[in-house]
């Protein structure tokens, strides 16, 4: 693995205070330069934003890479890219309390490689399976750059949470960007304790190996570089373990009980598995507000007294939104009986438009859309109602009007989605799921499962549901709404947090 010479083998010092620590490369905040030059600070969402706020230590450091030219001027006017949450909680816009944050002002063309040269284009393509093996991918020059450039990228972060953490410290590495971080940190602090999560699901060795061998390599071995390394399902690490084996030759522990380990290079690392649920007190909270209500009424009124199929998704490749579209169009098809007493509501909010596989992917998404409405729309009935600009309460809104929640992946590390409807739908609704998302090894046993390839069992898959009893469906929703929120965001990340211990 690549790296400056002046770091390779040579302990940090322990001089920082942090004894938690979190490294990814979206962070926290999100700053904006207003018109007048001044800054304000939006906090972010997800599952880790909210996972870390159940960390009661006023020396906790999330570590971050700038994403915009906001976080860029803040991290540069802060003394060594140190916000301390005593300064940017007073900023307009700022949420209360929270971590302190290193934000890395890393190299634009640095990044942009190693985000979305590595990260978006080849891991996660792998990972997910996303190519087109006969023409794709070509591990020539520019892919040599771009790898040397998430080298660096990685070294950066390392750098950081070596100088942040205090002796001992508990550091969670946050997925596939930082694959190579765990390694690099245990090289300059060998006493801290180092974790790192993977949110992907993992590749199956006979596709990992696709790789360039030093990388594989590499990718595998930073990793090994935790104490452990945890994963969405027992299955992405079971892959991630049958990976180690066969391209490291390492050996890989199976008890009956307890974790799965992998010994190379003389150390153990442990592999764990936590299931990310849905954070029930904040859906149903917040898909009750004014904003949320009046979306709610203004879908009411598009969609009638009809049954109602929900997806909401990015249009990101492997969420396989076109072979939902063609398993609705089936339906109508091949069951005219729901014309005029259904509507599938639609939200592919574009994601990763720099790359233009994805452009061309959100461009299909509305064209198969606008073949729907064409050949089945009447003046009364809009069969296929679509949104691509992203709004979170509207999303909500939908949420709680479904019947039918569509969520059918090639593949997918989790899918909260899956576990976000049955938990704010108001009648109930069944879930109609991917058996390649990881959300179906807790979810199966109540959804109507699906083969994603497979569009006509699809439509029967959608027929299915939008026909069962309303007891049924009730009972069904009930059950996957509580096997949705087992492992709220909070729990989820102390559950990481003690394991390390």
């Amino acid at each position: 693995m690549a790296e400056t010479e002046a770091h390779r083998d040579r302990p940090t010092a322990a001089t920082g205070s942090g004894s938690i620590l979190v490294a990814s490369n979206r962070g926290p905040l999100s700053f904006t330069v207003e018109d007048d030059g001044a800054l304000s600070v939006k906090r972010g969402g997800g599952g880790l934003v909210s996972g870390l706020s159940s960390i009661e230590d006023a020396d906790a450091v999330w570590v971050c890479a700038a994403l915009t030219e906001g976080d860029r001027t803040a991290a540069r006017q802060a003394p060594g890219g140190r916000l301390d949450r005593a300064g940017f909680t007073a900023l307009p816009g700022a949420a209360g309390g929270g971590q302190n944050v290193r934000m890395l002002d890393i190299d634009p063309g640095t990044f942009a490689r190693a985000y979305n040269g590595i990260a978006n284009s080849t891991l996660w393509f792998v990972h997910h399976l996303l190519y087109n093996t006969p023409t794709a991918p070509n591990f020539d020059e520019r892919f040599r750059k771009e790898w040397a450039s998430y080298e660096a990228y990685n070294t950066a972060f390392a750098d950081a949470l070596a100088e942040e953490a205090a002796p001992g410290a508990a550091v969670l590495v946050q997925d596939y960007h930082l694959s190579l971080v765990p390694s690099l940190l245990r090289e300059r602090r060998p006493d801290l304790r180092i974790g790192h999560f993977s949110h992907t699901p993992w590749a199956p060795s006979e596709y990992y190996r696709m790789l360039p061998d030093d990388v594989a390599r590499d990718v595998l071995t930073g990793i090994l570089g935790a104490d452990r390394a945890a994963f969405l399902t027992r299955r992405w690490a079971d892959a991630f373990a049958d990976c180690c084996a066969s391209v490291l030759g390492a050996e890989v522990r199976r008890p009956a009980d307890g974790d799965l380990e992998v010994v190379y290079g003389g150390r153990i690392t442990r592999l764990g598995v936590h299931g990310l649920g849905a954070d029930a007190d904040f859906l149903r909270e917040r898909a009750h507000r004014a904003d949320v209500d009046s979306r709610l009424a203004g879908l009411r009124e598009a969609v009638g007294d009809r049954r109602v199929v929900v997806r909401v998704d990015r249009t990101e490749l492997s969420k396989n939104i076109v072979r939902g579209l063609l398993a609705y169009r089936h339906l109508l098809r091949t069951r005219p009986e729901w014309h005029d007493r259904v509507v599938h509501v639609a939200f592919a909010y574009p994601s990763r438009h720099d790359l233009p596989e994805y452009r061309e992917y959100t461009a299909a998404v509305q064209r198969v859309a606008q073949e729907i409405n064409d050949e089945f729309g009447t003046e009364s009935w809009q069969p296929l109602i679509l949104h691509v600009q992203d709004d979170f309460p509207r999303s909500l809104a939908a949420y709680r009007l479904a019947d039918v929640a569509l969520v059918n992946p090639i593949r997918d590390g989790m899918n909260l989605v899956a576990k976000e409807i049955p938990v704010v739908s108001e009648g109930g609704c069944a879930l109609v799921l991917s058996r390649e998302a990881g959300a179906y090894a807790e979810l199966g046993e109540d959804a109507v499962t699906v083969n994603p390839y497979d569009v006509v069992a699809t439509a029967e898959a959608l027929h299915t549901a939008l026909t069962m009893p309303i007891a049924e469906r009730t009972d069904r929703c009930k059950r996957l709404a509580a096997a949705a929120t087992a492992l709220p965001p909070q729990q989820w990340f102390l559950d990481q947090l003690h394991a390390l211990a």
